[in-house]
């Protein structure tokens, strides 16, 4: 089972690789369906314990329909898309300074519902730190003059976020699990 974290990850990696390049990255294509990287094609004998073609669609699928799910949590109590896709360039620093305050306020709202994030490393930045010779490195980037063997001491730039609990809602069941935010018509 995959920990909430990996999955968030993996869900906006295969939205953009989905959005980007219409496909998703073989290596969390190869974890969703549980098969090792270097896996050669299963005998006959063997396909009773492989996970069925059908299944790892089903898997892929999901990874993409919970992305989608977030992006539309996002945009609907934050409008997080309309602000990104809109051109700030003429808009006066205080006018965006304003409608920056409220995206930011509907934006955090969406995290505390849907998500409990912790810090990685529960520090302040600036201060001192150490780096174990068992540090996960998908958990810290070490950076600036990276020599020498660990542990290393160094300065904490910034904490990092871990997801610590997810509660997104159920998927909707239909086609519309690829829509962010339906189309508005105003009719007269």
């Amino acid at each position: 089972m995959l920990g909430s974290g990996k999955r968030i990850a993996y869900a906006f990696r295969c939205f953009f690789a989905l959005l980007l390049r219409g496909e998703i990255p073989d290596d969390v294509a190869r974890e969703l369906a549980m098969t090792p990287a270097h896996a050669t094609p299963a005998k006959a004998s063997d396909q009773s314990s492989a996970i069925p073609k059908a299944a790892a669609e089903r898997l892929a699928t999901e990874s993409f329909d919970r992305a989608v799910q977030v992006f539309t949590l996002l945009q609907r109590d934050g409008r997080l898309i309309d602000f990104l896709t809109e051109d700030v360039t003429p808009y006066p620093d205080a006018q965006l300074g304003a409608a920056v305050r409220s995206v930011h306020e509907s934006l955090r709202q969406v995290l505390d519902r849907y998500l409990e994030l912790e810090p990685i490393i529960d520090s302040e930045e600036g201060q001192p730190v150490t780096v174990q010779r068992d540090f996960d490195p998908a958990s810290i980037k070490l950076v600036g003059n990276v020599t020498g063997q660990l542990p290393l001491r160094g300065s904490l730039r910034h904490r990092g976020w871990r997801v610590k609990r997810l509660n997104l809602p159920s998927l909707p069941e239909g086609a519309g699990r690829s829509v962010i935010a339906p189309a508005e018509v105003e009719v007269t």
